[in-house]
């Protein structure tokens, strides 16, 4: 198709645009040398707003149309921030930040978004408005959720929005997504359960802190497999196990379990939370200790709309012939909050056969660039027809 084949001309400019985000990675919302680079390519390419600051290091551009007579106004999402991790991977553009690195795909999804902004400002071949929105701290940070509060939709005026992600292990430039919950909630969870502790040689005079949490660790994996419906996923993970001894013959006073607790619906999200408080408390009772349950709320469910969903299909099936039926994902994503606020649809494109995401080899594929361009393009046109 012609845009793909525009979007192959312009892949040793994007390429380098990625390579250089690569280089130079960012954490959370200290993103400002990326957001004052893609603020500036927005600006040569003539887009009729650039703003800056929204989520605090956010960006946002503003495309219009040959004509804005249809009133409507789509909106793109990419992310910007790396991870604290120490690449591994050994090329030639390899973080040149101790502890950080675009392990994501983040600078991938950026360079694409510039480049479909770019052809969409050259060619304004819609009817209507086109928002690019560049997002920080999508690691944990909640930005999506800030550049909410901030006023992002109602600012722009957004009416539906979009976002993507490469996805390792699917084919190279291919496409899937699934309508309804997609990407799972994401709460934490910290138990600091205090007994007596004492000499390891006497443990009848002691109340052993480590003995509770080890039930404990095994009594929550009932939560799963005889509170949540069988039919619904649910993820319940103790992730770290701290005493504050280590010692051999110490049996410690107090003990501190942490984890991840990840659901896909409201209902069994609220669930997991009241049987994991209650099974802590009364597990740790039953032994006369005592657990207090520290319970963090993270991201919500990601809920693609319906509607929404079947644009996105129709966009890939332009771009490459097909689209996947994704499968469900207990990871989290704060695009979730974006989509609590308008109708729209995340998407995954194939990475190929590369490391996982979050891993210290993993490397954005550069290939499948004209794909991902191609995608954006296609829907904001889709979108914004003016037939």
């Amino acid at each position: 198709m012609p845009v793909k084949n525009r979007f192959a001309e312009l892949l040793p400019e994007i390429t380098a645009w990625r390579r250089d985000f690569h280089a130079h990675p960012e954490l959370m919302f200290d993103c400002n040398r990326t957001a004052g680079i893609v603020a500036g390519k927005l600006r040569d390419f003539g887009c009729d707003e650039v703003v800056e600051g929204i989520g605090r290091t956010g960006v946002v551009g503003v495309i219009k149309g040959r004509s804005t007579a249809s009133g409507r106004v789509v909106g793109l999402r990419a992310d910007m921030d790396a991870l604290p991790i120490h690449e591994a991977t050994g090329l030639d553009y390899a973080s040149k930040e101790a502890g950080k690195m675009h392990a994501c795909g983040h600078d991938g999804h950026t360079a694409m978004l510039l480049g479909a902004a770019k052809y969409l400002a050259e060619t304004r071949n819609f009817d209507g408005t086109v928002v690019v929105i560049f997002q920080p701290a999508e690691e944990g940070g909640g930005g999506g959720a800030v550049m909410c509060r901030d006023g992002l939709m109602s600012r722009f005026g957004i009416q539906e929005v979009y976002g993507m992600h490469n996805w390792p292990g699917v084919s190279e430039g291919t496409f899937a997504i699934r309508p309804g919950p997609f990407f799972a909630a994401t709460d934490q969870f910290e138990i600091a359960i205090e007994g007596r502790g004492g000499h390891a040689a006497k443990p009848h005079q002691c109340i052993d802190t480590t003995l509770v949490a080890a039930h404990l660790v095994v009594a929550l994996q009932s939560i799963v497999s005889r509170n949540a419906d069988p039919t619904q996923e649910i993820v319940v993970s103790v992730t770290s196990f701290v005493t504050e001894s280590q010692a051999f013959n110490v049996i410690p006073q107090h003990v501190t379990l942490r984890g991840t607790l990840r659901t896909l619906s409201a209902e069994m999200r609220a669930l997991a939370e009241t049987r994991l408080k209650s099974i802590a408390e009364h597990s740790a009772a039953t032994f006369g200790a005592q657990a207090r349950v520290d319970y963090r709320p993270g991201y919500p469910v990601m809920v693609n709309s319906a509607a929404e969903t079947d644009h996105a299909i129709r966009a890939a099936n332009a771009v490459t012939g097909s689209c996947a039926t994704a499968p469900l994902v207990m990871g989290g994503e704060d695009f979730a909050y974006m989509l609590n606020e308008r109708p729209g649809a995340y998407i995954l494109v194939g990475n190929g056969d590369t490391a996982d995401v979050h891993h210290p080899q993993y490397n954005f594929n550069d290939a499948i660039i004209p794909a991902g361009c191609s995608y954006w393009v296609e829907l904001a046109e889709q979108r914004l027809s003016a037939a």
